[in-house]
């Protein structure tokens, strides 16, 4: 393991690991595209597992919250395994982290964890020990994305630099932090809890799918209440798909604006990830540059 300032950085990976796919959330809907997904990752030279549970149902869950925990445990400590991806987002990953010491099994487990959405809770706990993970695609939408974001992908899970991502710059300047990406919905149930990393010093990315207007304008006022902002040294704007209002609503993009724009730091929006299009992936804990002025989000180190 790699330690980089105070992030743990899990190892990366060799041609003939094995990658193992986990269902923390919500029950798999599409068998086909999980499949493909395998097959592309296999031709890239990982083994590829399912854990055995990966395909249960429990009501709108892959499996009761004992056999989900069970897995994600299994994939962390078993030494087989090099990395762990999530079969897809949906909803209940927050669920498994209410039981066990999950902070000193992410430490003494660590291993790169790959998945967005839902997915964000775990991400975020693993960032409240400094370890580092990967916001990106999941096992069912994998096979979605462009040929340049999936060898982003295995190329920085091999160790390669990243280059940077082009937006649309609201200007301030720039500003440099370490990455911590969040689905909105999600992260902002996260707020106040144990499972909430620290916001200072963070440039924070964040994405969303099917809130309408509204309801963007409601979680983001209260992050404003919380004084969540206060810290954030800038903030990357991914999509925000199916976000759609009635005739006589703001756009999304507008309530973006009128409740981000005035905070006084760099913000980029439009970049390349998030539901329903490119998703590109982000290292969550990386020391990463944005460019208010420039529309870059650049990210300064393996």
């Amino acid at each position: 393991m790699t330690v980089i300032g105070s992030w743990k950085k899990p190892p990366f990976l060799q041609p003939g690991d094995t990658i193992i796919g986990i269902s923390p959330s919500g029950a798999i809907k599409d068998v086909a595209a999980v499949e493909k997904a395998i097959e592309i990752m296999r031709s890239q030279g990982y083994n590829v597992e399912l854990d055995k549970r990966w395909n249960t149902k429990y009501g709108y869950l892959a499996g009761t919250d004992e056999q989900r925990r069970e897995a994600l445990l299994e994939a962390l400590t078993n030494p087989n395994y090099k990395a762990i991806i999530a079969v897809r987002g949906g909803y209940g990953a927050a669920r498994l982290l209410e039981a066990k010491d999950w902070e000193t099994i992410f430490i003494n487990y660590p291993k790169w964890l790959i998945g967005f959405s839902d997915i964000t809770s775990i991400l975020w706990k693993l960032a409240r020990v400094n370890v580092s993970s990967i916001h990106g695609p999941v096992l069912a939408s994998l096979a979605k994305e462009p040929d340049w974001s999936l060898q982003r992908l295995f190329n920085y899970l091999q160790g390669d630099p990243l280059p940077s991502l082009q937006g649309q710059g609201w200007g301030n300047g720039q500003g440099t932090g370490w990455l911590l990406p969040a689905n909105l919905t999600v992260a902002t149930h996260l707020l106040r809890t144990s499972l909430q990393p620290p916001l200072n010093d963070v440039i924070l990315a964040l994405e969303d799918v099917g809130e309408p207007p509204y309801r963007v304008d409601r979680m983001l006022t209260q992050w404003r209440l919380m004084g969540a902002f206060s810290g954030v040294k800038g903030i990357a704007l991914g999509r925000f798909s199916g976000s759609n209002g009635p005739a006589n609503s703001w756009t999304v993009e507008e309530v973006l604006r009128d409740r981000l724009a005035d905070l006084g730091i760099p913000i980029v929006s439009e970049l390349p990830f998030g539901h329903d299009g490119v998703n590109a992936m982000l290292p969550v804990g990386m020391t990463v540059r944005l460019d208010g002025d420039r529309g870059t989000l650049e990210f300064m180190s393996c």
